[in-house]
């Protein structure tokens, strides 16, 4: 079978080749008995390998299923192994053709319809994986968009062609020079590394919050610093695998440096910041603290560049770690610490107020969340104002007054109850008012 294809482009003559050689390969086949022996010994093969993993699949699952309540290692082992089932029958179809084609080679010489049947067997193996057994989204995708095409590719025998004409095309980017293939190769590693890379860390910092003989903040660092050591390798890995060398990437870091120094420095500041609080534990997560510029609220995350607060109204401020080291901060909270707090009020001129502070203190001492340690309830004469005689009752408590915890609030209707008890008048301002030039009454 001949065409005259010169006037074609040269990927038309390429592939018109490739066409050819398939079937010319596919004509020998037919008329051959040796390749309708390998045929036969791969129809063989896959009734059998079916036929045994439908043997095999009951007792397997029985064995490696173990109870729904055990959460051990070797449990966990065994449902992981349990996810492979599927590749049991292409995987024994694989190893019966492996040992059908040394049977094969040695009659007839030959083995290339066999060879054939086990990359099929192989791609049957890699469907079933994609297909069956990985649950992850992105996982499935690469699977689906990269594995799948290259085995295919693989099975016909054209993946090493194409593989090396891709290492043959360079692209250059400045003083770096790669190939179509390794920039390929580099995305796909790329992809499959920062996502393990993801994978590890979520692990890594959920077995670290679990140690709870950790301070709060020193758990954090430590999640921090897993995390840049796990992605930091795996961008070393990728460097690798990409075929970069990592002297090439001094241009790079110095342009990094000069971007530091002209407009990054609040960047850099931040991140520097952050370190210095989980390291010092001045404010983590729980905290409520107040900022010099008014803004308050609890600690409900930390980033390496700032700290997340959220009001009593539900609003969530970010405010940068930098402002938690140049700025004065007051924390309320410090992990628990109890905190004092003042109540106001007045009573009248007509009382006895000998008799007031023993009152207030038995009616405060009487809420459960008022402390008596360090120091018990103490109420303090203030003034005497223009309606009444002025009070200030102060205690301690654990945690502050806001929302949840509506100290002042109790407080005040204890102090109400006690003085109407006791038939203490609680003042209301009085005014006279005198009328000037005003017209007498005839």
């Amino acid at each position: 079978m001949q065409w005259d294809l010169a006037a074609q482009p040269h990927v038309v003559q390429n592939v018109a080749e490739l066409v050819l050689q398939g079937y010319e390969i596919a004509l020998r086949w037919v008329v051959s008995p040796a390749a309708w022996s390998q045929f036969a010994m791969l129809v063989v093969a896959y009734l059998l390998a079916n036929f045994i993993a439908r043997r095999l699949r009951t007792p397997l699952s029985r064995l490696l299923n173990p109870a729904e309540d055990s959460t051990s290692v070797l449990a966990q082992a065994r449902r992981f192994l349990l996810l492979f089932l599927p590749l049991l029958s292409p995987v024994i179809a694989y190893a019966l053709a492996g040992i059908g084609e040394q049977v094969i080679r040695s009659a007839f010489g030959t083995g290339t319809v066999i060879a054939f049947g086990k990359r099929l067997f192989l791609f049957l193996a890699a469907r079933a994986l994609v297909r069956d057994i990985v649950s992850d989204p992105f996982l499935k995708l690469l699977g689906r968009y990269v594995l799948l095409p290259a085995m295919a590719l693989y099975v016909f025998g054209i993946l090493d062609l194409i593989t090396d004409r891709l290492n043959a095309t360079m692209v250059s980017l400045g003083n770096i020079s790669f190939s179509v293939m390794a920039l390929i190769r580099g995305v796909i590693a790329g992809a499959i590394l920062f996502w393990l890379g993801r994978w590890s860390n979520d692990q890594s910092a959920a077995y670290i919050n679990k140690q709870e003989e950790m301070r709060p903040a020193t758990r954090q660092l430590a999640a921090k610093a897993a995390e840049l050591l796990i992605f930091g390798l795996a961008f070393i890995l990728l460097m690798n695998i990409m075929g970069v060398p990592l002297t090439s990437l001094a241009v790079l870091g110095g342009a990094i440096g000069v971007g530091l120094g002209f407009g990054l420095q609040k960047i850099a500041s931040n991140y520097i910041s952050g370190v210095i609080l989980l390291l010092k534990g001045q404010a983590t997560v729980g905290d409520y603290v107040a900022l010099d510029n008014g803004e308050a609220g609890t600690i409900v995350k930390t980033t390496a560049r700032a700290m997340i607060l959220e009001t009593f109204d539900g609003r969530w401020i970010v405010v940068p770690n930098e402002d938690f080291i140049t700025t004065r901060v007051i924390n309320y909270s410090d992990q628990g610490s109890a905190n004092r707090l003042e109540v106001a009020f007045s009573v009248s001129y007509d009382t006895d107020i000998n008799l007031v502070p023993d009152i207030i203190v038995e009616a405060v001492s009487k809420h459960p969340g008022i402390l008596q340690s360090p120091e018990p309830p103490d109420v303090e004469l203030r003034g005497f104002g223009d309606s009444g005689i002025d009070f200030g009752v102060e205690f301690w408590v654990n945690g502050i007054d806001d929302g949840k915890n509506k100290y002042a609030s109790d407080v005040l209707f204890l102090i109400w109850n006690a003085l109407k008890e006791h038939k203490i008048e609680i003042p209301y301002p009085h005014r006279v008012v005198e009328l000037r030039n005003a017209p007498s009454a005839e």
